[in-house]
């Protein structure tokens, strides 16, 4: 990979670049059913890979998402159940790119559609780094690509906008397949930005961490996104207390296996919740 600079621009890219590349790779240690890949700037997708905005644009693209979906089951589900599995799976995906650097390093990328790609082979994700947002003491500020913003509440607005920006394509192509309105959709949307968040506490050990940082987020509806993270707290037999929220959105996950709905569903009760929590 050649990351020679031909430019200030080009310098400040790339540096940018670079910090970008060691975020994603911790993200995807810490998240590896991502599968994540990064590409260098201006680097051709090639006929591996499909670009989201491909996905959005291109019936051919989409219906060859929607066809691996319904082959990972015995018995196919509903068409509206399958597109909103595929949804929801580049939904979480794409907001994981955009919260990860915010939740690790408090830097929102400044993504495209076409720099986010997905395998046409398997499951795996390939990114394309370049700048982004960051608070004003970032040590990366004055990096050329870099862009500072007037502080916390400033890079929740960026990241918030990312995700939207990111998501209405997508909720554009597959949106009239699953039968929902608006407020369902963009609360899948809510759900998967507030879960990879979420996610990340869990995996990095600081669980409270995340929850805080989600509410900070969202802490109440935000057009578009509905509803706000939403967490509250479960307590346990013993006492121990325990974040959960519901969600504002629904994946279907149920209708494929209805003794296995989500734990955030809310079909899934708190009695529930407290026994897989105890289950481990």
């Amino acid at each position: 990979m050649n990351l020679a600079p031909t430019s200030a621009s080009a310098r400040g890219v790339e540096s940018c670049f670079t910090l970008l590349t060691s975020t994603y790779q911790r993200l995807g240690a810490l998240s590896p059913t991502l599968n994540l890949h990064v590409a260098p700037p201006a680097s051709a997708a090639g006929q591996d890979w499909a670009d989201l905005g491909e996905a959005a644009r291109h019936p051919q693209v989409l219906e060859a998402l929607l066809e691996a979906e319904t082959a990972r089951y015995a018995t196919p589900p509903r068409p509206d159940v399958v597109a909103s599995r595929v949804l929801h799976r580049l939904l979480w995906c794409t907001c994981l790119l955009l919260s990860g650097p915010w939740y690790l390093e408090r830097r929102v990328p400044r993504l495209r559609p076409e720099d986010v790609r997905i395998s046409r082979r398997d499951e795996a994700w390939q990114v394309v780094p370049g700048g982004f947002a960051c608070l004003p003491d970032d040590p990366a500020a004055s990096l050329p690509g870099a862009v500072p913003v007037a502080g916390a509440d400033a890079l929740n607005h960026e990241l918030r906008t990312a995700a939207a920006d990111q998501a209405r394509p997508l909720i554009a192509a597959l949106g009239p397949r699953l039968r929902r309105g608006p407020r369902a959709l963009w609360g899948m949307v809510e759900d998967d930005l507030v879960s990879g968040i979420w996610h990340l506490g869990r995996a990095t050990g600081e669980e409270e961490n995340a929850v805080a940082a989600a509410g900070e987020l969202l802490p109440s509806p935000v057009p578009p996104f509905p509803a706000g993270a939403g967490f509250r707290r479960l307590r346990g037999g013993d006492g121990t207390s325990y974040p959960t929220r519901t969600r504002a959105g629904c994946c279907l996950y149920y209708a494929i296996s209805p003794d296995e709905a989500c734990a955030t569903c809310p079909r899934t009760g708190d009695a529930e919740r407290l026994a897989r929590i105890d289950a481990g």
